[in-house]
């Protein structure tokens, strides 16, 4: 589930084709204008067939016969243009959604991830509070739409504090920033929505990408890119290397996508001086190519190598896999 301009899905894709493993390309950015999705149930089964014509020739895939599905930022509707007013295009949208979501649940596959686990794995509110929970360190944070319970807590932390948003869009993305003297001005415009505010961690930004059993950790000093609190911002001036996380870090991280119920994730943790670590949150939907370009480590491989198997052994629905330490490979 992704489109074909997508530089990770060409990637994974790649591998699958070396694997020898067949695989279709489901892109709900063409739905409805492009695609012919039908469902039918009778008292033989159920059915369904998703269409698309949208390109040179005409590509039809039956359903029933998906047994790993990878959810990989699925493209926004396309209505047809004949569908004019707010009223209708909002009701046809509406509808697309309900079928398009009643023949995720139904595929016999394994997701990776689960849209709805997916969707859940990425409040940052529960994220933090599952961490917590499994003995990971969190950093102190106040997540409010209330001015005076957000100047309490700025008064309150003795260090400096970032402030980001729950999510973002292309069009919306912001960069995780510091709170400045300037931005003290600004407190009143949290109510119009809320805002995540944290203590600022020092050290370096540790991702760690989790594919199945396997995790991916590289570590990315920072403080030596042209921007120290959001390695995205400047990921090319960015200093990445392998690293080897300690076992109880390890250990806290598969428990988490096991309580997330995620087969896929990337963690972000900040390393501090001392050598300690801090969970900041996790993507279930991450990206992963700028670390792999960066250290050589096989993610993509790695991806695709779960999905070929999850397609082959067809235990459409499989949860997370129990975990023992024998079964646990990390990569650095």
């Amino acid at each position: 589930m992704s489109h074909a301009d997508d530089l990770h899905t060409t990637e994974v894709v790649r591998h699958l084709g070396a694997l020898d493993a067949p695989h279709v390309l489901l892109d709900t950015g063409h739905a409805p204008r492009a695609v012919s999705l039908t469902s039918a149930q009778d008292a033989t089964g159920w059915r369904a067939d998703w269409v698309d014509t949208d390109g040179d020739g005409v590509s039809a895939v039956d359903a029933t016969g998906l047994r790993a599905m990878w959810w990989r930022r699925p493209q926004p509707f396309a209505l047809h243009d004949d569908v004019r007013s707010p009223q209708d295009r909002g009701f046809a949208h509406g509808e697309v959604a309900a079928a398009v979501s009643g023949l995720w649940s139904c595929l016999p596959a394994t997701w990776v991830n689960d849209p709805d686990r997916d969707e859940a794995g990425s409040r940052k509110m529960w994220q933090l509070q599952v961490a917590s929970r499994l003995g990971l360190r969190v950093p102190r944070t106040c997540m409010t739409n209330d001015p005076a319970r957000a100047r309490e807590f700025l008064r309150r932390e003795p260090g400096r504090v970032i402030f980001k948003p729950f999510s973002g869009t292309p069009a919306t993305w912001r960069e995780t920033r510091p709170v400045r003297e300037a931005d003290l001005d600004l407190i009143e415009s949290v109510r119009y929505a809320p805002v995540i505010f944290q203590e600022a961690v020092a050290g370096s930004d540790v991702r760690v990408t989790v594919v199945g059993t396997d995790l991916f950790a590289a570590e990315l000093r920072t403080e030596e890119s042209g921007y120290a609190y959001d390695f995205r911002v400047d990921t090319h001036h960015c200093p990445t290397t392998a690293h080897d996380l300690p076992d109880h870090v390890t250990t806290g991280l598969l428990r988490l996508m096991e309580v997330l119920g995620l087969w896929y994730g990337a963690v972000d943790l900040r390393r501090t001086p001392e050598g300690d670590y801090v969970f900041l949150e996790i993507n279930p939907a991450g990206q992963w190519l700028f670390v792999e370009y960066a250290t050589g480590q096989p993610i993509a491989a790695a991806l695709a190598a779960l999905l070929a198997r999850l397609d082959r052994e067809g235990d459409g629905g499989a949860s997370r896999p129990v975990r023992r330490a024998d079964r646990v490979r990390r990569q650095a």
